[in-house]
């Protein structure tokens, strides 16, 4: 991918809603912190290890079958713009692409994957961060392909790794495996249901914290939660993998329990709030990606409660992403003002919606030239 390319749909799989529990799940990633011998890391990594750093990988890429045909982009050769499309994508860290998109530390790069939902970013806080990123509930499936692609490039480049603490890190509570591991998650019927505090507490207490949609400093917004482990030193990365898998699966069967409560307590309420935010987006001529992402979240519990019948995750995901300010502005082909970015979200949910057909159960169905079906 060179740096001319268009990002096109590059790092977009992830949206395809065929992952276990997609309706809660909406995305499973795991990484790995990984750095190299004979050069400084972190804050004291000087510009010649940082460009060190890319040269190896640039030359040990191409020797790995799981990276064959994946391109290196060094951000600061790309323009502001695609740069914050990677970013809302989740493919790179508000650290690598630099403030607000506009400047980045030098030889910073995203190694990215045509065929394999696998990136790596390089000179972020680590020379190396390997992840992949997948639809649904796939922890195993995302720690094996990644595993298989660390020691591809193992075998290729020296990792910084000591004997008794493991791999060596820049921040310590990377050290050990270098494993995060993380799945993004939906879950308004426990804040509805006021149970989300107690469940926060308790992920806490079993070693997993909490973040918004764009991980580590971001706001949780629109009843979405990122879930991860705290710590990687002391485990194994498949005991680490076991552990998170079993805390996600009791977490999604509070959420469904939650929404049982939620039809059996308040149906009314809870189907009306559904159509009330469903109706916003569909019709509306104006809204912000914060007001957006609430609205989704009544509409995508209607989706999975089978409220709003005909409306696929799939094109929920898809509003999510591409109503995020820089992927509108590449659909308009200019840069838009703050009014302007509202208007064009609002026109895209309405021409996503559009195509979804979803009609209320109460309403007469026409018979295909306008007029209502009359009795038998």
């Amino acid at each position: 991918m060179s740096e001319t390319r268009p990002i096109g749909e590059f790092g977009l799989s992830w949206l395809d809603a065929s992952g276990e529990y997609s309706d809660i799940v909406l995305s499973t990633r795991v990484r790995l912190a990984r750095n190299l011998q004979g050069h400084a890391f972190g804050a004291r990594a000087r510009v010649n290890d940082r460009v060190a750093v890319l040269e190896q990988v640039r030359s040990a890429h191409g020797r790995a079958d799981l990276l064959a045909d994946a391109e290196i982009r060094e951000l600061a050769r790309l323009a502001p713009r695609p740069r914050r499309i990677l970013f809302e994508r989740r493919l790179v860290s508000r650290e690598l692409i630099g403030k607000k998109g506009t400047a980045t530390a030098p030889a910073t790069a995203l190694v990215l994957s045509p065929r394999q939902p696998l990136s790596v970013m390089v000179n972020e806080e680590d020379h190396l961060r390997i992840q992949t990123l997948l639809s649904g509930l796939r922890l195993h499936e995302g720690w094996n392909a990644l595993d298989a692609l660390d020691d591809e490039l193992g075998r290729e480049l020296p990792y910084a790794y000591h004997h008794e603490f493991g791999f060596l890190t820049s921040c310590p509570t990377n050290v050990g495996t270098g494993l995060r591991a993380s799945v993004l998650m939906h879950l308004p019927a426990l804040v509805l249901t006021k149970e989300i505090g107690k469940v926060l507490q308790g992920l806490a207490q079993v070693g997993l914290t909490f973040r918004g949609l764009y991980g580590e400093g971001s706001e949780v917004v629109g009843n979405f939660f990122q879930l991860s482990n705290q710590t990687t030193l002391g485990k194994s990365e498949e005991d680490l993998v076991d552990h998170i898998d079993r805390i996600v699966r009791q977490v999604i069967q509070y959420e469904t329990h939650a929404r049982q409560v939620l039809l059996r307590d308040a149906p009314s309420v809870t189907e009306d709030k559904i159509w009330r935010a469903y109706g916003l987006l569909r019709y509306g001529r104006s809204v912000s990606f914060e007001e957006l992402m609430n609205l989704l979240s009544g509409v995508r519990l209607g989706a999975s409660l089978k409220l709003l019948p005909g409306l696929r995750v799939y094109s929920l995901n898809k509003v999510m992403i591409f109503s995020q300010p820089a992927h509108l502005e590449d659909a308009a082909g200019r840069d838009l003002s703050p009014a302007e970015s509202d208007a064009h979200r609002a026109a895209l949910v309405r021409r996503i919606l559009t195509t979804e057909g979803v009609v209320h159960p109460d309403e007469d169905i026409g018979d295909g030239n306008g007029a209502p079906k009359g009795p038998g």
